[in-house]
């Protein structure tokens, strides 16, 4: 689970955007096999048709094929370079027989499938729809009776620092939190939505419904560290554009290679929300 906010990247947008869904993979590593395993005790078999939409580099796509051992995946998203590794990941694990690729932007047309499938996975794309209702109903004809769909949505972006870094004013990162959310709240007005209405409405039945509240205490991996970095990293433009001078300064001491930097503290934490739904076709 991740943020698939690439339909208009740059090349270097797109290479900023496959660290960050590769780290967020492998930091909350933990929580995305809890959710595997409670969709495989939901999941009516036989699983062996899965859709991925919004699969940006395909770890929604290759958990699910190691939670399914009998199954297939088809991996769909906007971006094609995101196909592309997620392509290239399929071959270097000796999947590529398991798994394919189509290119589509849901909200021109949702993609033509060869018969119904048995589970449909959703992570942190579904919020980027202009209408979601209309794409849950298409995913609803998409999956066969008895079939599930599983949800997966991030409240906002994960937060990583101390409210006093030793520099600069305290409070750095809840500001930026503050201009993130205006920004998503202007951008993504499905963020917060009420997503168990929606399917429901879709005519699906809610079977989960969980709220995740992940904190990862100090000292934290090599791995969460670089994740915090390139997080920091990919926002630094809008923040830049936005902050004052001495909250640019603090932002540039934290992305520069030296003691203040978030690649070499020791009191990074995660803090993130994520929200799980589960729900069958009757």
């Amino acid at each position: 689970m991740a943020h698939h906010e690439h339909q208009h990247s740059t090349e270097a947008d797109e290479s900023t955007q496959l660290a960050l869904l590769d780290l967020d993979a492998e930091v909350l590593h933990e929580h995305l096999s809890e959710i595997t395993a409670s969709l495989r005790r939901l999941a009516e078999p036989p699983v062996r048709r899965v859709l991925d939409l919004g699969s940006g580099s395909g770890t929604g796509t290759f958990t699910l094929l190691d939670g399914f051992e009998e199954a297939t995946a088809i991996a769909v998203d906007a971006s094609a370079p995101m196909l592309e590794h997620l392509s290239e990941q399929a071959a270097a694990r000796g999947a590529s027989d398991r798994v394919s690729t189509v290119q589509a932007d849901l909200d021109e047309s949702f993609p033509r499938l060869d018969g119904p499938v048995d589970l449909v996975w959703a992570s942190a794309s579904m919020h980027h729809l202009a209408d979601p209702a209309r794409v849950l109903s298409e995913v609803f004809a998409a999956v066969r009776p008895g079939g599930l769909l599983a949800v997966a949505e991030l409240e906002g972006f994960p937060r990583f620092l101390p409210d006093d870094l030793g520099f600069g004013r305290p409070g750095f990162e809840e500001r930026c939190h503050e201009l993130l959310a205006a920004k998503r709240a202007e951008h993504l007005p499905h963020i917060s939505g009420d997503w168990g209405k929606l399917l429901a409405e879709a005519g699906f039945t809610v079977a989960a419904d969980r709220t995740f509240d992940i904190h990862l205490p100090a000292p934290v991996s090599a791995a969460t560290a670089r994740y915090a970095e390139v997080s920091l990293r990919r926002m630094q433009p809008f923040l830049a554009a936005r902050l004052d001078a001495d909250d640019v300064a603090t932002l540039d001491t934290l992305l520069a290679d030296g003691p203040g930097g978030v690649l070499h503290r020791d009191d990074l934490t995660v803090r993130t929300t994520r929200t799980f739904l589960a729900a069958t076709r009757p």
